[in-house]
């Protein structure tokens, strides 16, 4: 089982979003653990990625020597991934779109809905993105009492579990490809995702929300204690 660290604000910029102790208690009572007989689910968007080739081929790794790869790229457009995490199995579904609308999200929102089974409440961990909170997008959760949606604090990204795959996928299969077409990057994309589910693994969160908690007041005590107010 794989583990995640949560770093709370240590890795990113301070939160300061009104709700930040409630929603940080409420996300990860969805981790520690998962709760029985509901459905977790970490939904996020990773736009703008880009179908890349080099403009020479990269040379094949041999022992004991650095990676070498030439830098300029041939552009050749860009997709949007919607993805969501069940956070119990590990599994992920994704789909690839050409923008990053409202009505993507709700395209992937009833995707998921059909793929679910009958009975078990779903909840359903969101960031703070204007795409997530538009009355279409309301109107269609409202429709759907069973569905309860979490949305973590701004500037908190590192607390949806879905951002954990989207590193992996970036480090392993994005960054080092090789995409002469849009259509060659999203069937990248979706083999990366489909060989995680083969060996689905799920994440371990290790940290409580009192210690993330903890975290986040000692970085702004040693702020504070870096940049201290001048006074007369």
């Amino acid at each position: 089982m794989a583990g995640f660290v949560a770093k709370a604000t240590l890795s990113g910029k301070l939160s300061t979003y009104p709700l930040f102790v409630d929603k940080i208690q409420d996300v990860v009572g969805l981790y520690m653990p998962p709760p029985n007989r509901t459905i977790v689910l970490c939904l996020a968007e990773k736009f703008q990625i880009r179908a890349l080739d080099r403009e020479q081929p990269v040379p094949q790794a041999t022992p004991g020597a650095a990676e070498r790869r030439i830098h300029t790229c041939l552009r050749n457009g860009t997709t949007t991934l919607f993805a969501a995490l069940d956070v119990a199995a590990g599994a992920a579904v994704g789909k690839c779109y050409k923008r990053h609308r409202a009505k993507e999200l709700l395209d992937f929102l009833k995707k998921l809905d059909r793929n679910l089974p009958e009975g078990p409440d779903v909840h359903l961990v969101l960031d703070n993105t204007a795409t997530h909170k538009t009355p279409k997008v309301k109107a269609w959760l409202a429709r759907r009492p069973h569905w309860c949606v979490h949305f973590t604090p701004t500037s908190t990204s590192w607390l949806n579990q879905i951002e954990r795959r989207f590193a992996e996928l970036n480090r392993k299969k994005i960054q080092r490809g090789v995409h002469r077409s849009v259509t060659d990057l999203e069937a990248d994309i979706m083999a990366f995702i489909e060989a995680h589910n083969d060996n689905q693994k799920p994440y371990k969160w290790i940290k409580s929300a009192d210690e993330i908690l903890a975290s986040d007041k000692r970085l702004r005590l040693k702020t504070m204690n870096l940049n201290p107010i001048s006074g007369d």
